[in-house]
């Protein structure tokens, strides 16, 4: 049987390098809606936590016991006084409806009427669908919300705040209701955060994208500076193992032209590994230059542990093995440069007192 319906021919798309390796991009838009209730969580920890500039403490309470709050942040006041905002966090598969909210405002209720807490000073719906217009509405009208609230409690909230009790709408649970300010009661739209989730360290660990090119490393001060004494004493005791004399400073070494130019060397390497360092604290989640660091001390310590005719030959050895590490898959490999791995091995050395070229 022969098809009337006329051929489609699927459309043409470009395929860069990077689409046929990983497949193109998900907007964070779109991104967020495929997030875990768990990590819808920890992405709006995340945004809140960025907020310095307005809270002195965030912390994620989400699961069992939260008493209806996931995310909650704390803020100085001149009195001395609790203030707090609340990011209660909803990852559903539609907008926000009014049913979905009045179990967590019957807990809001509740739980400050008994003196859990206190009343926040902002409390916030979050989801990454937003709030449907009907509930975008009511939220607009805190009086109404109050209304809604209590012509609702028996039906979504009097058996299932607590599993321990049942709270019926008593006169001292609707008074209480009436006294308070429902005015504080929002919800905020996903891409607000995403814009601002986007400043953060943890955006491109989230929604990809590849990290932005790397600032120049900044040169050595002519003068070592104390952060770098550790790395810098542990050079000053190899090139003294290699000359077989004490060497306890630079001008000790002012004839070594040899060993000059690789303290010199070693200087500019470890100013390399620590803007690394910088740029991963900067676009990266706090650890994860820890991880390059231990991946490159596992690389080096069968050449530390080695005998060597010499500190310095030690120091060479270590360095040259470093530079040849196999690391594919650390989200900074593609900024790695080799000035990078010999800083790393400095670096190492500075922190840490099992990292040494001469034995003791």
């Amino acid at each position: 049987m022969t098809s009337t319906f006329p051929m489609l021919k699927p459309k043409s798309i470009a395929a860069s390098a990077s689409d046929v390796a990983t497949g193109r991009l998900i907007p964070p838009i779109d991104r967020i809606k495929l997030f875990s209730d768990s990590e819808w969580e920890d992405f709006v920890l995340e945004w809140a936590d960025s907020l310095r500039d307005k809270y002195e403490l965030v912390e994620r309470c989400g699961g069992a016991g939260d008493m209806g709050r996931d995310v909650i942040a704390f803020a100085s006041s001149e009195d001395g006084s609790e203030v707090w905002d609340n990011y209660q966090c909803k990852h559903y598969d539609h907008p926000l409806t009014p049913t979905d909210i009045w179990l967590e405002l019957g807990k809001l209720v509740y739980y400050t009427y008994t003196g859990e807490f206190s009343y926040p000073r902002k409390y916030y719906f979050v989801a990454p669908q937003a709030a449907g217009t009907t509930l975008a509405n009511l939220l607009r009208r805190p009086d109404r919300l109050r209304q809604q609230l209590l012509e609702k409690w028996d039906q979504y909230c009097k058996k299932k705040i607590t599993k321990k009790t049942e709270v019926p709408l008593d006169d001292a649970i609707t008074g209480y209701i009436n006294g308070l300010d429902f005015s504080i009661i929002g919800y905020l739209p996903p891409l607000r955060i995403i814009e601002q989730h986007a400043t953060t360290r943890y955006h491109i660990s989230r929604f990809g994208g590849g990290l932005p090119d790397r600032p120049d490393a900044s040169s050595p001060p002519d003068k070592p500076v104390t952060e770098e004494l550790g790395y810098i004493s542990k050079l000053m005791d190899a090139y003294g193992d290699h000359l077989k004399r004490d060497v306890t400073a630079l001008s000790d070494i002012e004839t070594e032209q040899d060993l000059k130019e690789h303290c010199v060397d070693s200087r500019i390497q470890f100013y390399s590994a620590e803007s690394l360092r910088s740029f991963s604290r900067d676009y990266l989640p706090p650890g994860e230059f820890q991880k390059l660091q231990d991946e490159v001390h596992e690389g080096i310590k069968d050449d530390i542990r080695e005998d060597h005719p010499s500190g310095y030959k030690r120091l060479q050895a270590v360095v040259k093995t470093a530079r040849g590490l196999q690391i594919t898959s650390h989200a900074l490999v593609s900024k790695l440069t080799i000035r990078d791995r010999g800083g790393i091995c400095h670096q190492l050395a500075n922190d840490k007192d099992e990292v040494r070229w001469v034995k003791k």
